[in-house]
């Protein structure tokens, strides 16, 4: 499974991982919605379990992705400050929206 973390996304899971209570947790990608070919993301953070696979990113930030959810294979983690400040998560593979 694949996953890419733009610059500004890392900064803000970096600092979400540092905060009190994230301890031995790690950013998970989940699916809000699922429409079939596309899905709607979120990320929380969370602890692994036996049906997740670890990716690690070029940003230095392992992301929990479930493998029995094809839609999680490639997505892309963004964060921008406008037009509003957010997440924006998508899958270009597989179409897109985003949290």
């Amino acid at each position: 499974m694949k996953c890419k973390i733009n610059r500004n996304a890392a900064k803000v899971l970096k600092d979400m991982l540092s905060q009190e209570g994230a301890e031995g947790k790690m950013v998970r990608v989940i699916i809000t919605q699922n429409h079939g070919d596309h899905g709607h993301y979120d990320v929380i953070l969370d602890h692994a379990t036996e049906n997740d696979e670890i990716v690690e990113t070029d940003k230095g930030i392992n992301v929990i992705l479930d493998k029995r959810e094809n839609l999680l294979d490639g997505v892309w983690i963004q964060y921008f400050h406008v037009p509003d400040e957010g997440f924006f998560i998508t899958n270009p593979s597989t179409g897109f929206l985003e949290k």
